[in-house]
């Protein structure tokens, strides 16, 4: 299956989760096996020379370990607060349609430690923002982010400065 194929699976869901926001679920990619290899290698590709990657809650885990599982290199889980036993760093940001706090775990980062990105949309850019705000203050250098869809007109490559950004569709 190629990336193209593979990516026409996701499917748009109007008026979720509130009226005006079009939800994009990558739940049908996740089910398809050849879609979700395709997907994955074409992630994996992206994030480049990495030491570990960072996941954002919740598609994010499942896209990220299946990278860093195919790259051989670790997964940080940055997870919505509250769920973490021992936090490391917090943040909070805005979302198209709200705000959240995102929590990085304690002792998940090691200085000096390339950290890519992973996560499935970027849309205002607020999460992977955020995510870039606790890694560096972890001390880590954060090398990429790595998406696999970008709605491009909410600008949220914006909020990203130098990283560089690798998106597998825009729309």
């Amino acid at each position: 299956m190629n990336l193209d194929e593979a990516l026409g699976l996701i499917s748009e869901l109007p008026d979720f989760p509130e009226p005006g926001v079009v939800f994009r679920d990558l739940t049908p990619v996740f089910g398809d096996p050849k879609a979700f290899a395709t997907v994955i290698d074409a992630l994996a590709e992206a994030v480049g020379d990495v030491d570990q990657l960072a996941a954002v809650e919740a598609r994010g885990f499942v896209l990220a370990a299946a990278v860093a599982y195919a790259k051989g290199v670790g997964v940080t889980l940055v997870r919505k607060a509250g769920k973490l036993p021992s936090v490391g760093g917090s943040v909070d940001y805005e979302l198209e349609y709200g705000t959240a706090t995102l929590e990085l775990p304690a002792d998940a980062i090691r200085p000096g430690e390339r950290v890519a990105i992973v996560d499935d949309i970027l849309a205002t850019g607020g999460t992977v923002a955020a995510t870039c705000s606790l890694l560096a203050e972890a001390g880590a250098e954060v090398r990429s982010v790595a998406v696999v869809l970008e709605l491009a007109s909410l600008g949220g490559r914006d909020l990203l400065g130098d990283v560089p950004l690798h998106v597998l569709k825009s729309v």
